[in-house]
């Protein structure tokens, strides 16, 4: 590797704003980024590599966004944070039609698709063209937080403009990747940054992005980890899809030297300084997101104690002192309703992305479809039970051998027809896996217990449980009670994604019509992405 001064490695600004325009909504903020956003000179930009470092901020705190709230309420909150069953709101948004009872909403479902195009790819774009031979550092560290950020959006979504972000076509549309290309466009781009960082990391090269750096400080060898343990859980998620490239994937993560993340000192959480974090305003200052159900019945049922970290009881009097949740998809006729239900426990100043937790179940279930350097599944497991209690400071020891305990019937006794929301005994919707390892079990009920104890730790990231919750149908969740979808979305097989962008249909028509080709069903929240096949 070879380092260059810093006076050398400098380029003018002109040039991070010199990259191609583009259609529709990745348009939107061109003007913004020909302008210098961060309110400091040219000659201010050229030290310390600031021209390269000060977009990958923005970026970092984008991914999810940090703030305003309601942008993050939009972006996630309600899509992913309660289609996994984490979250539920209280409040009858739209008369009750709305996302949660499968009337998907146009003017909120294109916020994960603006955001990730005028606040990720357009300034990693800027940053790449900047860098050009000169800074290999940051154009792998910019392909990692794109990876990371982009395959988020193609698992709500599915095809996504990646590869050909900013060429334009003769008919002026721009074309979209199917999703396995996508998912092969990411895989390549891991590939090239951890081939850059490896030996940098081992080598102790200097740390040039640590300035910029808001989740590991510039630290090479924490961003590999992330970049592997990034790589097996997008392995994992095409394993039904595409088994052969699953295992190429996966094991090509498990045997790099510098290994995943492991400890919870490895857990990449963004700073975000002194802004609020966006779930404390929605859940504190707007009353507008409550437990849910899916949550009370399994840290009840297996009476885990990281249920009062992430939730504080109801003070409904019907159910006063519990860990109460709300069902998805009801009828609620109004906010007082259910808000009083469980609220969310306060978070801190920072975004999690990624857990050593998650690190360990991805270990496991690589363990049991038996690629080569995943370790043993029930030491895998039970190792991520541990590092998920350890986070917040609790001992899983009685926990990881509790054979007996299995998630709750949930009962809801403020229903408006009463009974319509419970989930009792018998129910195919109410889960009876229990929580200690079963070495005679079936490959599913493995499967079942490595999914469910992983979505207990990566609360409160919905967006990443829903995803693994269509990929295996795991864990089990309660399906909605009201469905106006008409017809577009099935109750019982739950809703599979979110359609494409309003502001991709109303400016890249075309584009969206070969998508939706590629797409292979209807341009609906019933069509199954290309990875989702089990």
């Amino acid at each position: 590797m070879k380092y260059i001064s810093i006076n050398k490695r400098i380029k003018p600004l002109s040039s991070i704003v010199a990259f191609g325009i583009l259609l529709g909504s990745c348009t939107k903020k061109f003007e913004e980024y020909n302008t210098n956003p961060y309110g400091i000179s040219n000659e201010d930009l050229n030290k310390d590599f600031r021209l390269l470092g000060e977009p990958l901020k923005q970026v970092q705190q984008s991914i999810y966004f940090a703030t305003p709230a309601w942008n993050t309420q939009l972006q996630q909150n309600l899509i992913g944070d309660v289609y996994s069953g984490y979250m539920t709101p209280p409040t009858p948004f739209a008369g009750n039609i709305n996302n949660m009872t499968y009337a998907l909403v146009d003017g909120w479902n294109t916020f994960p698709w603006d955001d990730a195009y005028n606040s990720v790819m357009a300034p990693i774009q800027g940053v790449v063209k900047n860098a050009g031979e000169d800074f290999p550092e940051f154009i792998a560290w910019a392909k990692i937080l794109k990876v990371e950020a982009m395959h988020r959006v193609s698992d709500i979504y599915g095809p996504i403009i990646y590869t050909k972000y900013g060429q334009i076509n003769d008919d002026g549309s721009v074309s979209y990747d199917s999703q396995q290309d996508a998912y092969n466009a990411f895989f390549a781009d891991l590939d090239d940054a951890i081939s850059v960082l490896t030996p940098m990391a081992q080598s102790g090269a200097p740390k040039t992005f640590s300035s910029f750096d808001l989740g590991y400080g510039g630290d090479y060898t924490k961003w590999v980890k992330f970049a592997n343990t990034l790589r097996l859980r997008l392995a994992l998620r095409i394993a039904y899809a595409d088994p052969a490239k699953a295992k190429t994937e996966g094991e090509a993560a498990l045997s790099n030297p510098v290994g995943l993340l492991s400890s919870n000192d490895d857990n990449l959480n963004i700073n975000i300084g002194s802004t609020t974090h966006p779930l404390n305003v929605i859940n504190n200052s707007w009353g507008d997101i409550r437990m849910g159900a899916p949550m009370e019945s399994y840290v009840n049922g297996y009476s885990d104690p990281r249920g009062s970290k992430y939730f504080v009881p109801a003070t409904d009097d019907a159910v006063a002192g519990q860990l109460k949740g709300i069902r998805c998809g009801i009828n609620i006729d109004a906010k007082g309703r259910y808000g009083n239900y469980s609220a969310l426990t306060t978070f801190n100043s920072s975004i999690q992305l990624m857990t050593s937790a998650e690190a360990w179940f991805l270990k496991a279930e690589a363990a049991l479809r038996g690629w080569s350097g995943a370790g043993d599944a029930k030491t895998d497991y039970e190792t991520g039970i541990t590092t998920s209690f350890g986070q917040y400071g609790l001992d899983a020891s009685s926990y990881i051998t509790d054979a007996t305990s299995k998630p709750s019937a949930y009962i809801d006794p403020k229903a408006i027809t009463p009974g319509e929301n419970d989930i009792t005994t018998g129910s195919p919707y109410l889960s009876t896996i229990t929580i200690k390892w079963d070495e005679g079990a079936t490959f599913d009920q493995k499967l079942e217990r490595i999914i469910t104890q992983k979505w207990l730790a990566m609360y409160p990231d919905g967006q990443e449980a829903w995803s693994e919750f269509r990929r295996t149908g795991y864990p089990k969740l309660f399906p909605v009670v009201v469905n106006n979808s008409g017809g577009t979305i099935s109750t019982t097989d739950f809703i599979r994604r979110i359609n494409f962008a309003q502001s991709e249909r109303n400016t890249n028509p075309k584009g969206v019509q070969a998508a939706t080709t590629s797409l292979g069903g209807p341009d609906t929240g019933g069509t199954p992405l290309w990875w989702d096949k089990n």
